[in-house]
């Protein structure tokens, strides 16, 4: 490194929840435990009934598959480490390692926004286009829609977590959060961050912000279309194919934002961690929880898979 009084970080201390007393960590660790294990079980579940069971292979559930591979992936790259920090295994993270986890949660999290973009208008064109909705969303156009959701992840992570890496860093290597996210380890960075400050705020807002919008044009587009449905029959029936996906949404991008976008005057530590134990942690859970619980359709299909693995002749129709 340039610089007299630069060292070279090798490793860096999450403090993850440090400052809490040691009861509440351990209670902690428990609860977390607790909500990976059903996030890894739940969403592993969406998965093996939406490839095994033929009623689901709609796009909807095409899509719905892609979901839960991404919040398994979200959550491999975070919870394992933070369980250990709350128990003090090792709270320390290599260099390379800190810069992997920082990178593969910028790809997960950009590529769910645009995924729930995706499907948002999956849903718009099977409310709005029902006759055509086999035809417009075929395999080909499903392939295509979920590789245009994966990729954006890729140039974003990699920019963002080489640039930020090639800093300096000295003084303390001590990052207050339970996992590599930008804005504690920048703080570490000896330097002039005024540029790469600039670049986050920007593509922040670029990659948040342009999946909102296409989300709620395609729910403008699916209320308007809604509304002119004539029976209250109809209307609910339609609403209800789009509710899970609009809740799933709400919590993510609620979440999210307040994560990164309150004023530096708001948002200490220990609330920024609460804020973004939400989107890593907890929304991951929820998802599988809310499409199964809201959808009669992976609702029987969890029972026709459950009843053919347990050899059971009385198969749910």
């Amino acid at each position: 490194m340039a610089g007299g009084n630069w060292t070279r970080v090798g490793e860096f201390i999450l403090m993850s929840f440090s400052s809490l007393p040691t009861e509440i960590q351990s209670l902690l660790f428990l609860t977390f435990l607790i909500i990976y294990l059903v996030t890894l079980m739940g969403n592993s579940l969406i998965i093996l009934v939406t490839l095994a069971d033929p009623m689901l292979h709609s796009p909807m559930y095409f899509f719905l598959r892609n979901l839960s591979f991404l919040e398994i992936g979200l959550n491999l790259v975070i919870v394992p480490k933070m369980l250990g920090t709350l128990l003090a295994w090792d709270t320390t993270i290599s260099f390379l390692g800190c810069a992997t986890q920082m990178y593969f949660s910028f790809f997960f999290g950009v590529d769910e926004c645009f995924l729930l973009a995706t499907m948002a208008y999956d849903r718009y064109v099977a409310i709005c286009s029902p006759l055509h909705y086999p035809v417009i969303m075929n395999q080909r156009t499903r392939a295509k829609l979920a590789i245009a959701s994966w990729f954006p992840g890729f140039p974003v992570a990699t920019v963002q977590t080489t640039w930020l890496f090639s800093f300096p860093f000295c003084g303390t290597n001590k990052v207050n959060h339970f996992f590599c996210d930008s804005p504690p380890v920048l703080r570490l960075v000896c330097a002039d961050t005024a540029l790469f400050e600039i670049y986050a705020i920007v593509g922040t807002i670029l990659v948040v912000m342009t999946p909102c919008l296409l989300i709620l044009c395609s729910y403008t587009r699916i209320a308007a279309a809604i509304l002119k449905i004539p029976s209250a029959k109809g209307k609910h029936k339609a609403f209800s194919t789009c509710s899970s996906h609009l809740l799933v949404v709400s919590l993510f991008y609620v979440s999210l934002s307040l994560t990164y976008f309150r004023p530096k005057s708001n948002n200490s530590p220990e609330s920024k961690k609460l804020l973004s134990l939400s989107y890593t942690v907890v929304t991951p859970m929820l998802n599988p929880i809310i499409y199964s619980l809201r959808n009669n359709e992976v609702k029987n299909a969890l029972g026709r898979t459950l009843h053919k693995a347990l050899g059971l002749r009385n198969v749910i129709p």
